[in-house]
């Protein structure tokens, strides 16, 4: 039998993961932009580091939404190239990089899914298939 321990984050991981978020968002900013995207905006909404400080979880939002699934997979691609960058800027205050692995933020997709509910504008009750499909157990 597995348990899951969700333990609070120490201050070290807190803080690391703050400088990594704001070095991993330039750092996202500045690719889309040598690359000529100017249609695509990415946002890094949370980073959580694990305990050992050796694996680091990114959460990117992307607008468009259509395009997220894509710029994630591209991202996990590019994954060495921006370590390096991001090492290059937190050499200085970390000693060894965690590595990094991009997931798809799609809570704001979410929010505005109930938000749409409770006006009334998409009601599950009418349309039964706007209601995801539970997994039987």
């Amino acid at each position: 039998m597995f348990y899951f321990c969700n333990m609070e984050e120490s201050n070290r991981q807190k803080k690391i993961a703050s400088v990594l978020q704001n070095d991993l968002a330039n750092v996202l900013q500045n690719m889309l932009r040598e690359a000529g995207q100017t249609s695509i905006i990415i946002s890094v909404s949370k980073v959580t580091v694990t305990t050992d400080l050796s694996i680091s979880k990114v959460y990117v939002s992307v607008f468009p939404a259509d395009k997220a699934d894509a710029i994630v997979v591209e991202l996990n691609k590019l994954k060495p190239n921006i370590k390096h960058q991001i090492a290059q800027l937190t050499k200085n205050q970390l000693r060894k990089m965690p590595d990094l692995s991009f997931y798809n933020d799609d809570s704001l997709e979410y929010i505005e899914k109930i938000d749409k509910a409770v006006k009334g504008e998409d009601n599950p009750l009418k349309d039964p298939d706007l209601l995801p499909k539970r997994k039987k157990s």
